[in-house]
């Protein structure tokens, strides 16, 4: 049966197939029938929670980042069977993103590129959203900063989500790694990484002596990072005391792709995600892991469309998954196979 919709979706342009998708199924869990049976079918009889940096998780199934950026879904992703949903990446103000077109399929590949620019309602739209967020899903804030901040300001974008949604949801993830927005990768250097992630924790701790609950930080990372880079994110992850990487963001390498490089070529610049991330994305994880010694809770992200994917995501490292574009290829039942 999703073969048949998929068949459908695909006819249109990916980011309108995207939210009248979401659409259709927000309307559809408001009619009681329809909804007890969407719940049912993609609810696990035999649910596997897992703890993860502290948060007890209802599955290790989860969805990533940039999947729904303002906190419009999290109802419907509850009942597709998601343990977590990653929201954002939320900025402090709103901004429309990129140019249309923006999202495109590589269906020979079973990939997409995008090149989105942190399109969101903004950080104070999003905090009143996640008011009423579904109970018993786990939800993670993904934060970033402004096209329009330079630099050397950044921190204070990522503080200024940081403190206003700290309250709303249950971990943070600090994006430095998106390929999108001009300039971000170059806050993956240590000097700037170090003063953003510390700025974040200062904050936590005094969080914390009010009274607040310690949540978790974690940092996603890009899969194009050489051996030498990701030794210092290990080195830094140490010593800020950070508590988990995600791992990892969409690749800007075109290596291996079976479309055709001027198809390639003609849709231009972007995040890769898919298939063709999944060897490179394990190795990133692989990497970590063995330099922690097990010791880092790892969220393996990219490449993930089936449950032979997901272990061998298990078996490098990772204690939460993170789905987006096999997804989209495969549908809700790869959710219920994989939780």
């Amino acid at each position: 049966m999703f073969r048949i919709v998929r068949y459908f979706l695909f006819m249109m342009p990916a980011e309108t197939a995207h939210y009248v998708t979401l659409n259709v199924l927000s309307f559809a869990l408001k009619i009681p029938l329809l909804s007890h049976f969407i719940r049912a079918l993609y609810r696990n009889p035999s649910p596997h929670p897992v703890t993860f940096a502290g948060i007890r998780f209802p599955n290790r199934a989860g969805l990533a980042a940039g999947f729904d950026k303002n906190a419009r879904y999290l109802h419907v992703m509850k009942a597709l069977g998601f343990g977590h949903v990653e929201i954002g990446t939320v900025t402090p103000k709103p901004q429309p993103g990129n140019d249309k077109p923006r999202l495109f399929r590589l269906i020979e590949d079973e990939a997409i590129i995008n090149r989105m620019g942190f399109n969101n309602d903004g950080v104070e739209v999003i905090r009143e959203r996640l008011k009423n967020r579904p109970g018993g899903l786990i939800v993670g804030g993904n934060i970033g900063k402004n096209k329009i901040t330079p630099n050397e300001l950044a921190v204070e974008d990522y503080k200024t989500c940081f403190s206003e949604l700290y309250m709303y949801v249950d971990y943070f993830t600090v994006n430095v790694s998106s390929p999108n927005t001009p300039g971000l990768r170059e806050l993956q250097d240590k000097g700037p990484l170090t003063a953003i992630l510390t700025a974040l924790l200062e904050l936590r701790a005094g969080f914390v002596k009010n009274g607040m609950p310690k949540l978790p930080v974690l940092l996603k990372i890009a899969p194009d990072l050489e051996p030498g880079q990701l030794d210092d994110i290990v080195a830094l992850t140490k010593e800020t005391g950070i508590d988990g990487i995600v791992a990892t963001n969409t690749t800007i390498s075109r290596e291996g792709l079976k479309t055709d490089e001027h198809t390639v070529a003609r849709i231009g610049a972007g995040g890769l995600s898919g298939k063709p991330v999944l060897e490179r994305s394990t190795e990133v994880l692989k990497y970590l892991n063995m330099k922690f010694e097990g010791k880092m809770p790892l969220i393996g992200v990219g490449g993930i469309h089936s449950q032979a994917d997901a272990m061998q995501k298990l078996e490098n490292g990772a204690g939460l998954l993170q789905l987006y574009t096999g997804f989209i290829y495969e549908g809700p039942g790869l959710v219920k196979k994989i939780s």
